[in-house]
């Protein structure tokens, strides 16, 4: 089933007329939330009466510019406005993580916004992983969405080949109007329904040349447009399916690092509780030596842990933005696929129409000798041609 799109609601007739500049939303969840227009908050409870003052603000105490999306804080530009994808992520602590990269359980954290609500924006629904087909191996949001490309650059292919197969058709059909144009049958006919015959047969010939014409501006107009295009969709699809799974693999990288620092950190702080339960049983300075440097080690692993979050919040933050930007890439190359396909198609038709006009007119002449074909004048005509005396013969008298 479709998710719905966070859409504006009109809240005065759900909870009464909203303060000034206040605009109401639906999650994909199908929970409100409310953007102040004026000053870009966002709360999930209604504001007060107050304009500007939001009751419960999606975002932490000290970051007065910071949103909440999943449990990631985006800085700058409120989420329901973005649609360059420039934004900048750091992931709130403790949040579970599913396949590394995507985000929160909705179950656990604040749900996703829509980066662009008021659209079906590739942007905003291929963030998860999925199962694939088989339910075996596990498919990126991102892949899915390439396929989705992939097919598109395939069925331009297919449309080209049909234009082809066209052409071919086109082709051999003018080659066979041209040689039966040249046939000699019933080429003795005379008088007007001569002219007319003739006539038909030389059409042949110019509705040849017409198709011919056809022929050549279906491979120059269309068919290679649409080749060529495919070429470059091809280039264009290749650098983004590597970009963004090297940023993957980067981030999978970081998360490796940070689950390796927690467990140190976990054991540090377990040796640091055994050193000190050894204290309260014995004191002596070994023992007090022995606190103080797995103190230190704490210490050191709780650092090590504040950096490889850091670092994978860098990741993170470098993922999201690429993510976004490159869905949005790739939703323009569609449109600008089925538009460019969609104009090559018309002039497919336009071309079809300009070969039944010119059919049309080439055809024409031999109507108009066709309702000008008189078998008393054609009588007329032999006749003068091939009399041999006009004095009938009369009878013989002896």
């Amino acid at each position: 089933q479709k998710p719905r799109k966070a859409t504006p609601q009109p809240e005065d007739t759900l909870n009464g007329h909203l303060p000034p500049g206040w605009q109401s939303y639906m999650s994909p969840q199908g929970r409100r939330y409310y953007v102040n227009t004026f000053t870009n908050e966002t709360t999930w409870e209604p504001p007060s009466s107050v304009p500007g003052t939001p009751k419960s603000p999606v975002k932490p105490d000290n970051s007065p510019s910071v949103l909440t999306v999943n449990g990631y804080y985006i800085s700058g530009t409120p989420v329901h406005q973005l649609d360059s994808g420039h934004v900048s992520l750091r992931k709130a602590s403790g949040d579970p993580q599913i396949n590394c990269v995507t985000f929160p359980h909705p179950d656990v954290m604040p749900e996703q916004q829509l980066l662009k609500p008021s659209e079906w924006s590739y942007c905003d629904y291929f963030w998860a992983d999925k199962k694939d087909s088989q339910g075996n191996n596990t498919v990126s949001g991102f892949e899915i969405l390439l396929q989705k490309q992939l097919k598109g650059k395939q069925m331009q292919k297919e449309m080209a080949e049909f234009v082809r197969e066209r052409i071919k058709i086109e082709e051999e059909y003018a080659k066979n109007l041209s040689k039966l144009s040249q046939n000699s049958l019933a080429a003795q006919e005379e008088g007007t329904l001569g002219e007319a015959w003739a006539q038909l047969k030389k059409s042949l010939a110019d509705e040849a040349e017409v198709h011919l014409k056809f022929s050549s501006k279906l491979q120059s107009e269309v068919e290679k447009p649409l080749l060529n295009f495919r070429e470059n969709f091809k280039k264009d699809m290749k650098k983004c399916d590597h970009h963004i799974a090297d940023l993957r693999k980067h981030l999978a990288s970081r998360y490796t690092a940070v689950e390796k620092a927690r467990k140190a950190l976990t054991e540090r702080q377990k040796d640091l509780e055994i050193k000190t339960q050894q204290l309260e049983v014995k004191l002596s300075n070994k023992t007090e030596e022995e606190i103080k440097k797995a103190r230190r080690k704490s210490t050191q692993a709780g650092d090590d842990l504040m950096r490889c979050v850091d670092l994978y919040n860098q990741a993170q933050s470098k993922w999201f933005e690429e993510m976004v930007t490159t869905t949005l890439e790739l939703e323009r190359l569609e449109v600008e696929r089925v538009e460019m396909i969609r104009q090559h198609l018309c002039q497919y038709t336009q071309l079809r129409h300009e070969t039944d006009m010119f059919n049309q007119s080439v055809i024409e002449l031999v109507d108009q000798l066709l309702r000008k074909v008189d078998p008393a004048k054609d009588r007329e005509l032999w006749v003068k041609e091939h009399k041999t005396g006009d004095i009938r013969p009369v009878d013989m008298e002896i």
